[in-house]
């Protein structure tokens, strides 16, 4: 799954193009043209992980819905982010493995919108549901009294409902600041998908209303959640050193250590992904660009593959409910 960064490289604008204005109506992914090796490699790679997100999601959608034990806000937010994840890879993958196998790169241009709109809502509502689930664990380890009374099922169905809407509704600003912008006749897109900085480099047009918007979109969306995340964790852990039982303390942190490998994953990748220092060398500009796709496909592919195992591995009640629906036997 991509999220936002600001670059002032993207300030750049083609003014040869403004002179010679042309309606661009697709755009061509380039991806891996040029390593016809790699390109077999890597569809065989996403392919294998594309079925691997569509059966680990669903059956961790399909245990939380009819396993009673999985009744939990909790759940029913790993829930969400299940199904966030099967949304948002299907929104990119299938285009990708098509361009991959077939060398067919262009993509429409309401194509390209539609993408980059499921990039944002999908980006956007993860990050809030990551802050949601940490607050739960804030809540149910540092005031487990209250915890049935805090969480409720209204509760946390409003927090996930927000997170929905909260990145939808970023996702429609982003994407019709980017698309209302003229594209000069330069129709390629140095990447696997409509990432909107690849975008933006195309634009014949002022772009800092979209810069702006950008920022405040990384404010809300990234680092609020993200402090959430932090302090919540801090709260437990003050918590988790004050027990006095050691099998309370194992308990808690077992409770925890999915999410917050989760959250790390997430996280990690993205500041890596657009912290890093660009390359100043120009014969090696394409080995970085190379590069920067290939951390891309990490965060896009490999973090929505890694969710469902990470949920079932470290926690019992998933690994014993997805046992219990795998187990189960046809009505004759």
């Amino acid at each position: 799954m991509y999220f936002l960064r600001f670059s002032f490289d993207i300030l750049e604008v083609n003014i040869m193009g403004m002179i010679n204005q042309t309606f661009v109506s697709e755009f061509l992914l380039l991806g891996l043209l040029g390593y016809p090796k790699t390109e077999v490699i890597y569809f065989a790679m996403i392919l294998v992980m594309y079925l691997v997100i569509l059966a680990g999601n669903g059956v961790l959608i399909i245990a939380s819905i009819f396993d009673s034990r999985l009744h939990t806000p909790m759940y029913f937010f790993l829930g969400n982010l299940s199904f966030l994840d099967i949304c948002y890879t299907s929104s990119s993958v299938p285009s990708t493995l098509v361009s991959l196998i077939s060398k067919r790169r262009n993509i429409s241009f309401c194509g390209c919108a539609v993408q980059m709109f499921f990039g944002f809502a999908m980006g956007s509502t993860e990050c809030l549901l990551l802050g949601m689930m940490a607050f739960d664990r804030y809540v149910a380890i540092c005031d487990p009294l209250r915890y049935p009374i805090i969480m409720r099922k209204g509760v946390y169905v409003l927090m996930a409902c927000v997170s929905w809407f909260s990145g939808g509704i970023n996702s429609i600003v982003q994407t019709s600041l980017a698309m209302r912008l003229p594209f000069c006749g330069n129709n390629i897109i140095n990447h696997f998908t409509c990432e909107i900085l690849a975008v933006l480099k195309l634009a014949c047009a002022d772009i800092s209303l979209n810069i702006i918007t950008m920022m405040i979109s990384n404010m809300t969306f990234l680092v609020l959640p993200l402090l959430v995340i932090f302090f919540s964790y801090m709260f437990i852990l003050y918590t988790i050193l004050r027990m006095n039982s050691a099998t309370g303390r194992r308990k808690a942190f077992s409770t925890c250590s999915a999410h917050l490998t989760v959250v790390i994953v997430f996280y990690g990748t993205i500041f890596f992904m657009y912290a890093k220092p660009k390359s100043q060398d120009t014969k090696g500009e394409d080995k970085f660009q190379t590069l920067d796709k290939m951390i891309s496909l990490f965060y896009g592919v490999v973090t929505p593959m890694l969710n469902p195992i990470i949920y079932s591995l470290r926690n019992k009640d998933v690994k014993a409910a997805v046992k219990y629906i795998l187990n189960q036997k046809p009505i004759q």
